[in-house]
């Protein structure tokens, strides 16, 4: 029998594609800082945290990795903590690996005619261009995988603790609730290691954009609990009531 004969077989590797994916482009566009109220067209919104002036300026990563972790759920509910254990070490492992061809990539030596091959467009240096964009710091590369691991164990941890209490019932109450804890958990890990050790941050400065990073990924988190019923509906009717509730049933054990 070919494994993709399997319904269950062909939803996880559909739903692994979408995880990984989504986790591997975010690491990499987290480079650019985005401004979140010019981009609603409203004007920026300053306030005061923890003594710091503070605006919505937000690493262009946090637009994916609520979407990570929503997938970390889906995927607990229908494969339980082995499923997600397993694919967020392979995921540690890909992205990893993503580094070190990039790293590799940067070192080649470019050619002397595609180095100034968009200076017209602004950019009079292509090969210094591609190191800073793809070149993050060791420290951050460290900062946002153990932040990624750590949030991972945790989500797991807190949605099977949600769903012995909720049964079947309150999907948006294990799902929401643990990403929100592990959410909390992997905004500060992230500026920890990458910014307070490797950057020498004042613990005001890293607690400011941890909560401001925080408010953010709450807010989409509450946002996608829709999606997350949409999402369960559509499996289950995609494997069959049987079959949906036999894995729901073997992947809570």
């Amino acid at each position: 029998m070919n494994i993709l004969d399997k319904k269950e077989n062909k939803l996880f590797l559909i739903l692994s594609g979408f995880f990984i994916t989504n986790a591997l482009i975010a690491e990499f566009i987290g480079v650019k800082i985005f401004s979140l109220e010019k981009t609603l067209g409203i004007a920026p919104i300053n306030y005061m945290s923890f003594g710091e002036q503070m605006n919505f300026s937000l690493t262009a990563g946090v637009v994916l990795w609520p979407v990570v972790f929503i997938m970390t759920d889906i995927i607990n509910e229908y494969f339980g903590k082995r499923g997600v254990k397993f694919l967020s070490y392979l995921t540690v492992g890909l992205i990893s690996f993503a580094f070190v061809a990039v790293y590799a990539a940067i070192h080649l030596a470019p050619a002397d005619w595609w180095i100034g091959t968009v200076a017209d467009k602004g950019v009079p240096n292509f090969q210094l261009a591609f190191a800073q964009v793809f070149g993050q710091g060791l420290w951050i590369i460290i900062g946002s995988l153990v932040a990624f691991l750590v949030g991972q164990l945790i989500d797991v941890i807190v949605f099977q603790k949600l769903k012995k209490i909720t049964g079947d019932k309150k999907v948006w109450l294990r799902a929401t609730g643990s990403t929100l804890v592990s959410q909390f958990i992997d905004s500060f890990v992230v500026l920890i290691i990458a910014f307070k050790l490797g950057a020498d941050w004042s613990w005001a400065l890293v607690i400011a954009v941890g909560f401001n990073n925080y408010i953010y990924k709450f807010f989409v988190a509450v946002v996608l609990t829709p999606a997350i019923y949409m999402a369960h509906n559509l499996i289950d009717k995609y494997l069959g009531k049987e079959l949906a509730e036999k894995m729901k049933s073997e992947a809570s054990k």
